[in-house]
């Protein structure tokens, strides 16, 4: 069984006449890293939303379909018991924050004392978060005091706290400068490989072709594509979707360079030393 499993999603927000999830129907399997693309318009976030079950709980209007994590469908659980399953990380990391603790230490531990966590556990998981986030070193820091990808880690040890299946980031890296989101891409790929799930929306196409797994291209509320890098980023129809391909890909476009069987375009320079371009 898929660890997700989208069903003819549907939503639209109150007082809109526009679906901004559109018959949404796919599958990701445990461990997987999906890369979510498309414009602004395109319904990411909402999307990110209705797998972390903000849609329908928190945010009403017209809903339909189904989302199921590990077999349980969100909508017929409250936001508590998907919290336990599923982890959101938000485009800002000072959305997330609680704003009311002092220290790195104290703000990744504030969800775990929120479920009652006991405390010999609580230590446990914490220590492990700060580890498996590499910002050991910055736990007695400030939140606040943080960079951009620093204060991006502590968001996500906050939510890996908690111990998800199934790990939802809507555009992490969009407010980082390059090391911060080579920071966060790093982190991700740890996750993945503790096999955590990640359904990441993102708009810096080399990072995606680089580590997902397989990638959603989403446009007006609808999937347009769902496959490997180099199968989507490989379309000649992208910029109609506001989606450039990554550099590689797009050089070897230009010059020719493609697998002789498959067709597809590389879209990292480590796939053009394969022999068969």
């Amino acid at each position: 069984m898929s660890i997700v499993d989208v069903e003819g999603l549907k939503y639209k927000y109150p007082d809109t006449d526009k679906l901004v999830l559109d018959d949404i129907s796919f599958k990701v399997e445990k461990g997987e890293f999906i890369g979510l693309i498309g414009r602004n318009t395109a319904g990411k976030s909402s999307l990110c939303f209705a797998l972390s079950g903000l849609i329908p709980h928190f945010f009403k209007g017209a809903y339909g379909g189904k989302v199921l994590i590990d077999g349980a469908e969100i909508k017929q659980h409250d936001m508590g018991e998907i919290a336990a399953n599923i982890g959101l990380v938000f485009e800002n990391p000072f959305s997330q924050m609680t704003g009311s603790k002092y220290s790195v230490y104290e703000e990744i531990a504030f969800g775990l004392e929120n479920i009652g966590i006991e405390r010999e556990k609580m230590i446990s998981r914490i220590d492990e978060s700060l580890e498996l986030l590499d910002i050991t070193a910055i736990k007695d820091n400030n939140p606040f005091d943080l960079s951009g990808g620093q204060m991006q880690r502590v968001a996500i040890a906050s939510v890996i706290a908690m111990r998800p299946d199934v790990l939802i980031l809507d555009e992490p890296t969009s407010q980082l400068d390059p090391q911060g989101s080579a920071e966060v891409f790093k982190v991700v790929e740890n996750l993945t490989n503790e096999g955590i799930t990640i359904i990441m929306a993102e708009h810096k196409m080399e990072k995606v072709s680089q580590y997902a797994d397989k990638v959603l291209l989403l446009d007006n509320g609808k999937i347009i594509d769902y496959d490997t890098p180099a199968n989507v980023f490989s379309r000649d129809d992208l910029l109609e979707f506001g989606i450039a391909a990554p550099v590689v890909t797009r050089v070897a476009k230009a010059l020719g360079i493609k697998d002789a069987q498959s067709g597809e375009y590389p879209v990292t320079l480590a796939e053009i030393s394969r022999e068969n371009w």
